[in-house]
């Protein structure tokens, strides 16, 4: 066996976060009566990534990207309503909302047979538990690593550094990071020295200077990729 310890993320790698945030916003939108068809949602999703990539760099603190995102989409929008509010119904919402990538919950029960395997994950503890805890997936981890309760964020070293520490017996040489953000899970797995695994449903163009160990563009060829180390 190639890799015995897997730090897998959780959002659109195993959990489909696209889906979970579209059902949720539209949900808090027709709370508030504003628009909540998809060009709306959509508006929303990209203010969003780009607050959240604000976070990745350091520019701002999650805390107030939790609200700064919801304000953001009003500026852009026109539309009028408390940022607080919206972000406040928005997480609640949110954290009821749990649905499975295609094939993830066969490709863990399949990995669990022979690897140590953790959560590694952005996010709102709440949020985040609420989603992965319920969730057919959870009993093939031996825990979830929230960024929330570490203190710091993906690719942030000291996450990576934190984790690290946490696990029993953790060598860096057995141990894969599987994520679908290169500038989050792939970007914090080479800074901490880690070989990684890029989940690339869509077959985005890599950029060339991110030394990504692997690619796959469907999980089901990550218990293979696992055992011999190679695709």
């Amino acid at each position: 066996m190639r890799y015995i310890t897997l730090l897998m993320d959780a959002d659109n790698t195993l959990l489909d976060f696209t889906r979970s945030e579209h059902d949720a916003i539209a949900e808090t939108f027709a709370h508030f009566g504003l628009p909540n068809d998809d060009a709306t949602i959509a508006i929303y999703s990209e203010v969003n990534d780009a607050h959240w990539k604000m976070l990745e760099r350091g520019e701002i603190e999650k805390k107030v990207l939790m609200w700064k995102r919801f304000e953001a989409f009003c500026a852009r929008t026109g539309l009028e309503a408390d940022p607080k509010a919206l972000a406040a119904d928005y997480l609640k919402t949110l954290s009821t909302k749990s649905y499975m990538i295609e094939g993830a919950l066969e490709v863990c029960a399949e990995l669990a047979k022979s690897c140590r395997m953790y959560i590694i994950t952005n996010g709102d503890k709440r949020v985040q538990q609420g989603r992965f805890n319920p969730s057919p997936l959870a009993k093939y981890f031996e825990k979830c690593y929230i960024s929330e309760e570490v203190g710091f964020e993906k690719p942030d070293i000291r996450y990576f550094d934190a984790v690290m520490q946490d696990i029993p017996e953790f060598d860096p040489a057995t141990t894969l990071v599987v994520g679908d953000s290169l500038t989050s899970d792939i970007k914090g797995g080479i800074n901490a020295g880690i070989d990684t695994c890029w989940y690339n449903p869509k077959g985005k163009p890599l950029p060339a200077e991110i030394p990504v160990t692997y690619v796959i563009n469907d999980l089901a060829n990550l218990p293979a990729l696992v055992e011999k180390g190679c695709l």
